[in-house]
C-alpha cells in the first residue's frame, strides 16, 4: 500500500455494508487509486450480482414488514439528525475520503460538498414527519356523497448509482429523501471513490438505523450497477452519470417498469452581458470552469460573451487561470489538484486537441505529461458553438468563449445544445435577466452567481441531461407514490 495510505490510517481493504454486517464477496477486488499521485490507497471488493441481489433482500426485508417500516415519521426523522449530527463530528475525514479518491485539494470538499451534505440530511429529516395527503372534492359516486382522499406512500427499495465527482454529496442527495419518506436503498458509489459511501454506512450503524435499511455494495458499474439496475427487488434507481450510461439503465430498467430519476451531465451556457458586473463575472465564471478540476455537472463551460466586454473577460479569466497552481494537493500552495482518473486525463487531452484542430485559439492551459493526472486550467477563444469543445461535456477545467452581439442571439447559441442541465446569466439589467431565465433550456438558472445549488430546491435537468427531480419537496415527491381513497358514504 502508498505513503498516502499510511499517512492517513487509511484500511488495506474494506468490505461491503449488507445488512448492517460488513463482508466479502465478489471477483477480487477493485485499486481504489490517487490520481495525483497514481498510487493505490485502498481496495475494495469487486461486487456483483450475488452481491447485489442479497443487499436487495437485506433493503426489502427492512421495508416489508421490518423495524424500518414500524418507525414513524417523527421516528425516521430524528434518526436522519442523528446521522447527521455524526457526518458533522467527521466532516473533515469524509471530505479527505473524498479528496483523496479524485485528486482534489481537501478545502474544496470541505468548503461545498460537506455543507450541502449536512443541509442536505438536516433538510429532510425535517420532512420526514410532514409528508400529508390531500382530501379532494367530487360530485359523488350515483347520487351518492363520499370521502375522497390520497396518501403518499414510499415507493419501496430504492437503488442508487453515485459519480465519482463529488460522491458524498450526491449519496447524500440521494439517501435523504429515501430516508425521510421511508424507503430502503442500496448504493452502488463509484469506483475510484467509494470511502466515504462505506463510512456513512458505517455512521448509519452507529446512528442505529435497523440492519438492511442503508446497504452499500462496492462493484463496477457494468456489472454490479446493471445487476441493480435490473434487480425485480429495486422498485426506483437513481443515477447520476453520462447520458450513455443513463440510456442503458433505461433500457435495462424499462421493461421492469421501475421509476428511473438521472441527472446526466451538461454543457452549461455562462451568458455575460456587456452591462454586467465584470469583476464578479470573472470570478463567478471562473469558478464555474475550474471548480474540482472542472469536474461538474453543472460546469459553465460554455462562455457566450457580449461582444463589447468579450476582451476584458478574456483577459480576466487568464489572469484567473494562470494563478491557480496545479499539482498534488498535498503540496503547499497547490490550489488545483488532478482530475481523478488517468482515462479521464486522457478524454480532456484530446478535447484539447479537437479545440485546436478545429481552429480555436488555446489562450492557456493544457495537460501537464508525466506522473499524476494534472490538466491547467484551459481556455479556448474565437471560438464557435459548433465545435466538439463547445458541443459535447468535457468534464475537465475547460472553458470555451463564443462572441455574441444580441440578447435573441446568446438565447440561440445558450439552447443549441442537446444538454439542459444549468445556465448563469450575468447582467445588471433585471428585466432581461428574467427574460432570459424564462426561456433558457435549463433545468436550473442562477442569475449573477453560478450553481446556487440547495438543498430545498429542486434539481435536475430537461433534454440529454436527466429526467426527474432530486432535493427540495420534489425529492419527497420522487420517493413516494400517491394513493387515492374514496369512500362512499
Amino acid at each position: 500500500m502508498s505513503n498516502l495510505a499510511e499517512q492517513f490510517n487509511l484500511q488495506q481493504t474494506y468490505r461491503h455494508h449488507i445488512g448492517g454486517a460488513w463482508v466479502e464477496g465478489g471477483d477480487g477486488h477493485i485499486d481504489v487509486v490517487n490520481p495525483a499521485r497514481e498510487e493505490v490507497i485502498a481496495r475494495v471488493p469487486n461486487g456483483g450480482v450475488e452481491e447485489i441481489d442479497a443487499a436487495v433482500r437485506a433493503a426489502r426485508a427492512q421495508f416489508d414488514g421490518g423495524a424500518w417500516s414500524q418507525l414513524s415519521g417523527p421516528e425516521r426523522g430524528a434518526l436522519i439528525l442523528k446521522l447527521a449530527d455524526l457526518v458533522e463530528r467527521d466532516a473533515q475525514l469524509i471530505a479527505r475520503y473524498d479528496a483523496l479518491c479524485i485528486g482534489r485539494p481537501f478545502i474544496e470538499p470541505q468548503m461545498l460538498d460537506l455543507p450541502n451534505a449536512l443541509s442536505t440530511l438536516r433538510h429532510f429529516a425535517g420532512w420526514a414527519d410532514k409528508i400529508e395527503g390531500r382530501t379532494i372534492p367530487t360530485p359523488g359516486y350515483f347520487g351518492r356523497p363520499t370521502l375522497s382522499y390520497t396518501l403518499r406512500e414510499a415507493v419501496g427499495v430504492i437503488g442508487a448509482i453515485v459519480p465519482w465527482n463529488t460522491p458524498f454529496m450526491i449519496t447524500c442527495w440521494k439517501l435523504a429523501p429515501a430516508l425521510a419518506t421511508g424507503c430502503t436503498i442500496v448504493i452502488k458509489p463509484a469506483e475510484e471513490t467509494p470511502l466515504s459511501a462505506l463510512h456513512l454506512a458505517q455512521l448509519a450503524q452507529e446512528a442505529g438505523f435497523p440492519p438492511g435499511v442503508i446497504n452499500v455494495v462496492t462493484g463496477r458499474g457494468a456489472v454490479a450497477g446493471a445487476a441493480l439496475a435490473v434487480h425485480p427487488g429495486v422498485d426506483k434507481v437513481t443515477f447520476t452519470g453520462s447520458p450513455v450510461v443513463g440510456a442503458e439503465i433505461m433500457r435495462h430498467a424499462g421493461p421492469l417498469f421501475k421509476r428511473v430519476a438521472m441527472e446526466l451531465g451538461g454543457k452549461s451556457p455562462q451568458i455575460v452581458f456587456d452591462d454586467a458586473d465584470l469583476d464578479a463575472a470573472i470570478q463567478g465564471c471562473a469558478m464555474g470552469l475550474f471548480f474540482n478540476q472542472g469536474q461538474v455537472c453543472a460546469a459553465g463551460t460554455r462562455l457566450l460573451v457580449q461582444r463589447g466586454v468579450y476582451d476584458q473577460l478574456l483577459q480576466g479569466l487568464r489572469g484567473a487561470a494562470e494563478s491557480i497552481k496545479v499539482g498534488d494537493p498535498l503540496e503547499e500552495g497547490v490550489t488545483m489538484g488532478a482530475v481523478a482518473k488517468r482515462s479521464q486525463y486522457d478524454s480532456v487531452a484530446r478535447y484539447i486537441r479537437a479545440g485546436i484542430e478545429d481552429g480555436a485559439t488555446l489562450v492557456t492551459g493544457g495537460a501537464l505529461e508525466g506522473k499524476g493526472c494534472f490538466i491547467r486550467p484551459t481556455l479556448f477563444a474565437n471560438a464557435s458553438n459548433s465545435m466538439r469543445i463547445a458541443r459535447e461535456e468535457i468534464f475537465g477545467p475547460v472553458g470555451t468563449l463564443i462572441v455574441f452581439d444580441t440578447e435573441a442571439e446568446a438565447l440561440a447559441l445558450a439552447n443549441d445544445s442537446k444538454y439542459g442541465l444549468g445556465a448563469t446569466i450575468w447582467t445588471r439589467d433585471l428585466a432581461r435577466a428574467h427574460r432570459m431565465a424564462g426561456k433558457v433550456q435549463a433545468g436550473a438558472v442562477g442569475i449573477n452567481g453560478w450553481a446556487p445549488i440547495d438543498a430545498r430546491l429542486p434539481w435536475g435537468g430537461v433534454k440529454t441531461s436527466g429526467l426527474g427531480r432530486e432535493l427540495g419537496y420534489s425529492g419527497i415527491e420522487a420517493c413516494t407514490e400517491e394513493k387515492v381513497i374514496t369512500v362512499v358514504l
